[in-house]
């Protein structure tokens, strides 16, 4: 199983998950899930072409939640390629009328893992404000891969889903200092922090602390907030509970995701 990110950030995200591919042939996936789009429609099929993938070979598109930045390039890509979109009954229904027009539509349980292809997909509820949001984790029968952003705090429910997992993306939005001593309106540092906003370095390493990590080969920091963090204080803050060099740890940008990592 491999994965890499089309960008990451608050002004879109979008991972791509693969299997049944060789490390020499990033284009021929059996199984290729798209989770997440939240770019138009020209710069997702550009991303999409700087790994090697072209739309027509996607097998479908999971969504965590109706959020602009995760959702906003779903349903025009869907209806051009007629791909098949998962996402739970509260962001379908948040949502009817940016997600009108896609032919094949399937409603998820939030606790509920369901196939596509072979990729086994677990979806796990967050705290996050928005309609009914989930995350995922991606198995292939050997390799779990955990995704963990857009949450405002931990439960002993996520860190079970992501413990033992061979991959982690995970949220390292904020620096707390920044975030409060910054320009944003004191709502927006509120609902940023907040229970229902999203992780800051120290509360991701934490969790990350908290983690069976005995399996890990690739661990990304991910959705990094451009005016409240940097990769610096992100990557310090995760590698110090691994006890790893900073250079095996990947970050995850607005501008070019990261490229194919497998697991092996």
């Amino acid at each position: 199983m491999r994965f890499a990110s089309l960008g990451s950030g608050s002004e879109g995200n979008a991972l791509l998950v693969a299997t049944g591919v060789k490390s020499s042939c990033p284009g021929g996936g059996q199984t290729q899930v798209l989770m997440d789009c939240g770019f138009g429609l020209k710069d997702t099929l550009a991303r999409l072409a700087r790994l090697g993938v072209s739309a027509e070979q996607l097998s479908g598109i999971v969504v965590t939640h109706e959020h602009g930045d995760h959702i906003g390039g779903v349903a025009r890509l869907a209806r051009k390629f007629n791909l098949p979109v998962w996402l739970t009954h509260g962001t379908l229904h948040s949502q009817p009328s940016i997600l009108a027009g896609i032919a094949d539509i399937h409603e998820i349980d939030p606790h509920q893992p369901f196939m596509i292809g072979d990729i086994e997909i677990i979806p796990y509820p967050v705290p996050h404000d928005a309609a009914e949001p989930v995350q995922f984790v991606f198995n292939d029968g050997m390799r779990r891969l955990g995704v963990l952003t857009d949450a405002g705090c931990s439960t002993a429910h996520i860190e079970r889903t992501l413990s033992g997992c061979h991959a982690l993306v995970l949220e390292c939005n904020h620096d707390s200092d920044m975030l409060m001593n910054g320009d944003y309106p004191y709502s927006i540092k509120q609902r940023v922090s907040g229970r229902f906003g999203h992780l800051n370095n120290q509360e991701a390493a934490d969790i990350l602390g908290r983690l069976d990590v005995s399996c890990l080969q690739h661990l990304v920091a991910a959705h990094l907030s451009r005016k409240n963090n940097t990769e610096a204080l992100a990557t310090h803050a995760l590698c110090s509970v691994l006890g790893c060099e900073e250079d095996w740890l990947c970050v995850a940008t607005q501008e070019d995701g990261f490229t194919w990592r497998e697991i092996i």
